[in-house]
């Protein structure tokens, strides 16, 4: 089924009117909270769902199926992507009150490039089909390897981003406000903003490597895997605020992450070449494992909290 450019132009302009709201709710840069973090949270979900909702009545039953398989999957493998927010936002000690804003141009700067990856993943697929199982291929090895490495932290310290933000721009030792570049004593100079947005910014690029195969493993229509991606990614902000006193509950989280990775992968490969899994079979082993996951989390951290 062919998407028309008219839902094209009209989920850009959802988008961008979400986010210009979003931008316009925030403009003061006050310190989110918990309950402000939980309210968004629903809405965004909320909001989510409604669009999936929408894909059902206009393009049928498989459409809403596929969306909601992706989002889901979008949105589990994001929650591995907050907590490096949290190591980054810890690293350069970001006062709470500037994190939102921080993220919000890290949301704009992801909506882009995944644009830009979907677009360049679905004419890969369409011109060279067997590049299907190079995707599988990849997300399998990617499972693997965060199962491997999944007690592993992120290093800033001697991180390159840092060291070529130096070369080309002076660092100005304290934040000013909302700004990433000022002015002082007639010379430009970067706040420490500029290099956590980099770092933001950076490290979605590398996880949307990894996500949007995941997601193509589910549908090869490009307006769903887009839809997905960035209705997912709208509520992360929230999401980030709202987890921010979990971290250290969700231990087997990269776990769960892995499995689901190698788990599409697998379908990818075999839904091409074998059978056809249905997308409900692959949402509900998806919902499982994440089930798993966050309950397995919350038993293990409760318990070394009683002893």
């Amino acid at each position: 089924m062919s998407i028309s450019l008219t839902a094209w132009i009209l989920l850009t302009v959802a988008i961008l009117a979400m986010l210009a709201f979003d931008l316009l709710l925030h403009r003061d840069g006050h310190e989110i909270g918990f309950r402000e973090a939980a309210k968004w949270s629903v809405i965004w979900i909320a909001v989510g769902l409604a669009a999936g909702g929408v894909i059902g009545i206009l393009y049928g039953a498989d459409f809403w199926w596929q969306y909601l398989t992706g989002y889901i999957v979008e949105k589990s493998l994001a929650v591995d992507n907050v907590f490096i927010w949290a190591i980054i936002f810890s690293y350069f000690a970001v006062p709470k009150h500037l994190q939102h804003r921080v993220l919000f141009y890290g949301v704009v700067g992801a909506l882009i490039f995944r644009a830009i990856l979907i677009g360049s993943g679905s004419a890969i697929l369409e011109s060279a089909s067997w590049m299907i199982y190079v995707f599988g291929g990849f997300l399998v090895l990617t499972g693997l390897k965060m199962l491997a490495q999944r007690n592993e932290h992120l290093d800033l310290a001697d991180s390159k981003i840092l060291a070529l933000i130096n070369r080309v721009l002076p660092m100005h030792d304290q934040y000013v406000g909302q700004k990433f570049i000022v002015r002082i004593e007639n010379a430009v100079k970067a706040t420490p903003l500029l290099p956590v947005l980099l770092f933001v910014e950076v490290m979605d690029i590398i996880f949307a490597v990894d996500s949007i195969p995941a997601v193509f493993a589910i549908t090869n229509e490009p307006f769903i895997v887009f839809a997905s991606n960035a209705f997912a990614i709208l509520g992360l902000r929230a999401m980030y605020f709202l987890l921010g006193g979990l971290m250290d509950r969700f231990i087997y989280l990269k776990v769960g992450l892995s499995v689901i990775l190698i788990w599409v992968g697998f379908k990818m490969i075999l839904s091409h070449s074998v059978v056809k899994i249905p997308t409900g079979v692959s949402l509900a082993v998806i919902v499982a494992i994440l089930s798993v996951t966050i309950v397995a989390s919350m038993r293990a951290t409760r318990t070394k909290e009683a002893t």
